[in-house]
């Protein structure tokens, strides 16, 4: 499920981000959904997309490449995607496959 919020994060833009909440599994069973509602959100965003993961309980290659996939759609519109309250698990996936590197991580 995926929950839209536009809330400020101190200390990151003088505009407010643009605040999404994933929770639950990302996986094959659920990334076209959240594809979608992803796109849909960057038509709305500001130019910080901020995705809160704190409540993501497991993340496959398909979730990964749909953050990358949204990630390459944001920048051209001038979007910055980071990623906030990454889960160790995610952490450790992201360090393993390179994408750390990729997005800024938030505190």
């Amino acid at each position: 499920m995926t929950v839209i919020d536009t809330a400020p994060l101190a200390g990151v833009s003088a505009s407010a981000p643009t605040l999404v909440h994933l929770s639950g599994d990302i996986d094959i069973f659920t990334t076209a959904r959240l594809r979608q509602r992803l796109i849909n959100t960057l038509d709305h965003s500001t130019d910080l997309l901020v995705l809160d993961l704190s409540r993501v309980t497991s993340c496959g290659a398909a979730g990964l490449g749909v953050l990358v996939g949204v990630q390459g759609r944001a920048r051209r519109r001038g979007i910055t995607l980071a990623l906030n309250g990454v889960p160790p698990r995610m952490t450790r996936l992201l360090r393993i496959t390179g994408l750390d590197h990729r997005f800024p991580v938030m505190a």
